[in-house]
Parts: structure tokens; sequence; C-alpha cells
């Protein structure tokens, strides 16, 4: 079981709510933010989570913690002719709408207001689902996976794109130094919100990775678990499917 690392140390609220209160409040600086914090990178592993959902042909796609809908946008690339982009924070989906209506896709992706722990969907739903840098985010992550193995078709694909540590030396040590030191920094100069980036580094540093994430993939009831370790092994693609 992952670690309950919440955004807000001195706050009553739960982990779900301070979630969307921090990324309402980053909304408007987080696709730029991104794209400084992972030079650019996390555009080519958005990529290859892509290339791995449209091997399968999907109709019907749900990215889950969607945000600005980045990733959503991206499987417009495949010939799905419904893609559902799901997000806790109204501010993210907010800046997400304009995009895709700047884009002409609009009548392909719809924005959903929802928590990923509780999905209005039906059972078998999905034939694809994805979750980019969100899993980390969940409440309860066991029961945040179980309710995507509920929506997800019988011999669906689920992906998943999550960061996680390097193992080997140097880059383990430049992993650490650079989230603990760097990534903080950035946040502060470049967000309204002090303590996000803060967050966003110490929970991914705690979330379990590779073989972890695997276990409890499998645990939880998923089939055909893999994990694909990108770019030193600062981040992580997982795919899985079900029974």
């Amino acid at each position: 079981m992952s670690k309950n690392i919440t955004p807000y140390k001195d706050s009553d609220l739960g982990k779900k709510e301070q979630v969307a209160q921090m990324f309402d409040t980053i909304s408007g600086n987080y696709d730029n933010l991104n794209r400084v914090i992972s030079f650019g990178i996390d555009v080519k592993w958005r990529k290859k989570v892509l290339a791995i959902v449209n091997q399968s042909q999907p109709e019907v796609i749900l990215d889950i913690a969607t945000g600005t809908g980045d990733l959503a946008i991206l499987m417009a690339q495949t010939k799905a002719n419904k893609i559902i982009g799901l997000d806790i924070s109204a501010g993210m989906l907010e800046v997400g709408v304009k995009k895709i209506a700047d884009k002409k896709l609009s009548n392909r992706i719809e924005m959903v207001l929802g928590d990923s722990e509780n999905m209005p969907f039906d059972d078998n739903y999905f034939d694809a689902i994805t979750v980019a840098f969100g899993v980390r985010n969940f409440e309860t992550l066991e029961k945040g996976l179980s309710e995507i193995l509920r929506v997800l078709k019988p011999n669906g694909v689920f992906v998943i794109l999550e960061t996680s540590v390097p193992d080997k030396t140097p880059y383990k040590q430049g992993y650490n130094f650079y989230s603990k030191n760097i990534l903080p920094l950035i946040g502060k100069l470049f967000s309204k919100d002090d303590v996000a980036y803060g967050y966003l580094s110490e929970s991914a540093a705690s979330f379990p990775y590779g073989e972890a994430l695997n276990n409890i993939l499998r645990k939880t009831g998923f089939i055909d678990v893999k994990a694909m370790p990108q770019t030193f092994g600062v981040a992580t693609i997982y795919s899985a499917s079900k029974k």
C-alpha cells in the first residue's frame, strides 16, 4: 500500500479535496511548467502510451486524471470515436476544454468532472483506459485501480505513465537532488501555489514503482502486467489487461 501524502499538511480536507484545490490553483501554469520540469521528455513518453493503446484499436477510451487533456487529445490520433477525459479539478478541465475546442476535437473528446475512485460509468465500458501522472494522487490506490478494472472491458488495455526512481548510479543521485531541490524551486518561481510542486516531488519519491506497482496491479485483478522504465528510470510505463 502506498504512503498517503497530501499537498497541504495543515488542512482538514481529505486528500481528494486537497488535490483538487491544488490543481485548480496551478491549472493556468501547469502545461508550460510541466514542459520545463521534464525538459519536454514527457511528450515522448505520452507518444509511447499512444502507440500501446493504438495497437488494440479501441473505439471508446477513458483518460483518468486527464488534467488539461494532453493525453486525451493525443488519443484522438487513434480511430476511437469516443474519448472521455476525467478529472477531479474543475480548473484543469476548464483549460482542457479550451484546448480541445481550439483543435476542433469537441465532437470526439468529452471532459468530465469526477472522482476516479467512484466513476459514473457502467461496468465493462471502455476498450482502453490511460492515466498519466495521476495514480499517485489517488486517495486510496487500490480502490482507484479496482474501479478502473470495473469499467474496463475484458481484454481491454490499461496503460499507466507515472514517475519512478532510477535504481542505478549516478542517475539515482541526480534524480534525488533534482526532485528534492530543483523541482520545488521551479514550482515556487512559476506557480501561485508554493507547496504544489513540493507535494508532487514528495509523492513521486514515495510512490511504489516497478515490480512493487506490478504486484499491486496483479493483486487488484489485472493480468498481463508489464513495466517499461523510461529515460534511465525517471518514469515508467505500465501496461495491463483484464480477463
